[in-house]
């Protein structure tokens, strides 16, 4: 007995998860996908063609241009306006017999692929863009090709449109074959891009770059970075350095390519002005040269000066700051006349007449 209650319960509850599922279906919709500017024809679940409903679309009534064939819903000319969870019921009682939730969209079309290496010599990765949207998902296939055979190919964990690829050689002279396909309910599209190994290594900007004025001295700029920390092996393959600068005041950058040194003092820097730098990296030998980093502020020095300094170079009438004396010694000065004297010099010629008269 207890078996035989055991066994009717479990096929109530079976039954009650179907019916919850059917009933979950028809509130959430079945997805339709139909291509932007074509007619769509929707049909409530598998009534027959004399069954008569009604469809509405988000729980009102559909008003945009159709017609309805029994168990059928025609749209024309379907755009973005027509997405929505359209539901049927069946007449006289308005039963809900099927939901359908349209999706208007179009298939894939071309892509644009870009790679880089930021991690040379272990790998490189390859991103892609849809040039024109679908407005429903798509999928993306992709396939490389080195030297007639295919690639490990590992999908980015937080981007869906980037893949990560380890290099099987390096200064390898044949080309990479990048193939992308995308998928969606419409149709699919493929693009394929091809690169040597040479013309893809690109390095992250230098890290921590910090300038400090330089103590005494007004026209100096002490700047250090450290080398890019995706870049793995500096000491096998190492990177040059592109310092650029200027101060706030101008607009024109001045320029310094350095070789492995990840530090360089400015020299000719104005005084007391602020400066803005930033540093770009390169592989000695291949590549291209990194995008500049974050860009850092930096004053040279203006505190007290305890030894002489050295003379600013003249900066343009244009941009001149008020001048700055070379030199604060006092001008030498005249030795001061008295009043007597003064009166001494006045009657000094008639003295001398009198003396003459009564000699």
């Amino acid at each position: 007995m207890a078996n035989l209650v055991t066994s009717m319960c479990c096929v109530v509850l079976a039954a009650a998860v179907v019916a919850y599922a059917q009933r979950r279906s028809q509130l959430v919709g079945r997805n339709q996908y139909e291509k932007m500017g074509s007619d769509v024809t929707m049909l409530c679940g598998a009534l027959d063609n004399s069954t008569s409903v009604t469809w509405k679309v988000n729980g009102t009534d559909v008003r945009a241009p159709h017609r309805v064939e029994g168990p059928r819903l025609l749209l024309t000319k379907v755009n973005s306006s027509h997405n929505g969870l359209y539901s049927c019921f069946q007449n006289p009682h308005g039963e809900r017999r099927d939901s359908i939730n349209l999706r208007i969209g179009l298939p894939p079309g071309e892509m644009g692929i870009t790679c880089r290496s930021n991690t040379y010599p272990k790998g490189f990765y390859c991103t892609w863009t849809l040039l024109h949207r679908t407005f429903i998902p798509t999928t993306f296939e992709v396939d490389v090709q080195h030297n007639q055979r295919s690639l490990e190919v590992q999908q980015d964990p937080f981007h869906k449109n980037r893949c990560h690829v380890r290099f099987p050689e390096v200064f390898s002279s044949y080309l990479y074959l990048v193939n992308v396909t995308a998928v969606n309910a419409l149709g699919k599209a493929a693009t394929t891009y091809s690169f040597e190994e040479s013309n893809i290594v690109k390095p992250d900007p230098p890290e921590r770059v910090v300038a400090t004025p330089v103590r005494n001295n007004p026209r100096r700029l002490e700047v250090s970075w450290n080398s890019p920390s995706t870049w793995p092996e500096i000491n096998s393959f190492p990177l040059k350095y592109f310092l650029r600068y200027r101060p706030l005041i101008r607009e024109q950058w001045q320029h310094v390519e350095l070789s492995d040194s990840t530090s360089h003092t400015i020299t000719d820097a104005y005084a007391g002005k602020e400066y803005i730098i930033q540093v770009a990296a390169k592989d000695t030998e291949i590549g291209t040269w990194s995008d500049w980093s974050v860009a850092v502020h930096a004053t040279t020095w203006i505190g007290e000066i305890t030894s002489p300094p050295e003379v600013d170079p003249v900066i343009p009438a244009k941009t001149s700051p008020s001048s700055v004396p070379s030199s604060k010694a006092p001008q030498k000065a005249e030795p001061p006349v008295g009043r007597a004297a003064r009166v001494l010099t006045l009657f000094s010629p008639l003295m001398l007449g009198m003396l003459l008269l009564l000699m």
